[in-house]
């Protein structure tokens, strides 16, 4: 498979993902919505899988920006196979450092590892329902530090995302 075949499977996977996600009305999933969705995210987490054993990491600098976040998106989306989704931080940590994937959503990765195996987020990108609906972010590690972090990797501060999301929830 030549990069611009691995760019276009990365957006197709994505746009894939997407799609499932936009099925299920108002956050509610049907039994049926949430199956699809899960599937479509092992069949993705496979494919990056094996994309990375073979190749490595889908850097900017050689699937471009557009498929290299779709990579982010997918990786985000392995939460059913945790060490494999650690696997995948792991690698675009390097990424991210060589300015080869964004900071901001590495920072969505490492948040939704930490809150996957239990420990607390560091930028407040994963986020809670309260019993009366609300949203608020999962436990943060060092909360009156989250929006130093947050802007330095490029991300608005916590009241502002959390009003955005809010507003877009309603």
């Amino acid at each position: 498979m030549d990069v611009s075949d691995v760019a276009a499977e990365l957006v197709r996977r994505r746009d894939l993902d997407q799609q499932a996600r936009r099925n299920a009305a108002g956050g509610r999933w049907s039994e049926r919505e949430r199956e699809h969705t899960g599937q479509v995210d092992a069949d993705n987490t496979r494919w990056l899988t094996g994309l990375v054993a073979e190749h490595g990491w889908p850097r900017a600098d050689r699937v471009g920006a557009a498929a290299a976040h779709a990579a982010w998106l997918i990786a985000q989306h392995a939460d059913a196979a945790p060490a494999q989704q650690r696997r995948f931080l792991t690698l675009m940590r390097q990424a991210a450092a060589d300015g080869q994937a964004r900071p901001a959503d590495l920072a969505y990765l490492e948040d939704r590892c930490r809150r996957n195996s239990g420990r607390p987020q560091l930028y407040g990108t994963q986020l809670a329902t309260t019993d009366d609906g609300d949203l608020v972010p999962a436990p943060l590690e060092e909360p009156e530090r989250v929006d130093d972090r947050r802007a330095a990797v490029g991300l608005s501060p916590l009241a502002d995302y959390l009003k955005a999301v809010r507003e877009h929830n309603q």
